[in-house]
């Protein structure tokens, strides 16, 4: 029989980009667990999912996987969002009845407005149902793979035969479109290739311009046809 978590009580991280994501994240966790009752994450951007860098992908990856292995009822992600942050939060805690939400005092998050008076108070005003909680957290390191790959570009996987390979203008004929990180210092069309599908983020490798791990592709091109 399924266990059934409380519904007077429900949390809400909100994390952004950087190295303390995970620990917003496990921290929510602990917290809702010893409170038994649901956890949500919001992350919040201004581009859409498909436009993401490879450091950005990297970050949904890693929290959705991480969603998934501490079993939170939803990881919501608000991309290509251009109003204000605190009205994002607010509709979202309305939706999932939060209680409690949790930030993280970065200075280097966009989250870091929170700490600021004045935000703070848009905010209460916004949703003054909840509780907060402001996480102090470790200036971020510089990302060990900075510096790897260019920046990214439009791209398009198209099928060669019995092979995939990248384009890059926009075909006639089905493809995926996504985004090419090219590998720095190469002079071949080496690095990763970043699409969405069904509101997730992939990743395949691509070696002198060709899909060198083609059963994702494969799969997902068969339906793209039909």
């Amino acid at each position: 029989m399924k266990h059934v978590k409380r519904t007077d009580e429900s949390i809400l991280v909100c994390v952004y980009y950087g190295l303390n994501g995970e620990r917003l994240i496990r921290r929510g966790h602990k917290l809702a667990t010893l409170l038994d009752c649901p956890l949500y994450i919001l992350t919040v951007d201004t581009k859409p999912l498909d436009a993401f860098d490879a450091e950005k992908s990297g970050y949904i990856e890693r929290w959705t996987a991480l969603a998934e292995e501490l079993e939170v009822e939803k990881f919501i992600i608000k991309d290509n969002e251009k109003r204000p942050i605190q009205k994002i939060i607010a509709e979202v805690a309305r939706e999932n009845n939060v209680t409690q939400i949790i930030v993280g005092q970065s200075a280097q998050s966009r989250w870091e407005e929170i700490t600021k008076g004045s935000f703070l108070n848009v905010l209460l005003k916004e949703v003054p149902f909840v509780d907060f909680h402001i996480v102090a957290v470790k200036r971020p390191i510089e990302d060990e793979t900075s510096g790897t790959f260019e920046k990214g570009v439009r791209a398009y996987v198209i099928q060669d035969l019995e092979n995939y390979k990248i384009v890059f203008t926009c075909p006639k004929f089905p493809s995926i479109e996504g985004i090419f990180f090219k590998e720095i210092g190469t002079d071949f069309d080496n690095g990763i290739f970043k699409f969405s599908f069904e509101n997730r983020m992939h990743e395949v490798k691509i070696k002198e311009g060709f899909v060198s791990n083609p059963h994702l592709i494969h799969s997902i091109y068969g339906i793209s046809k039909k």
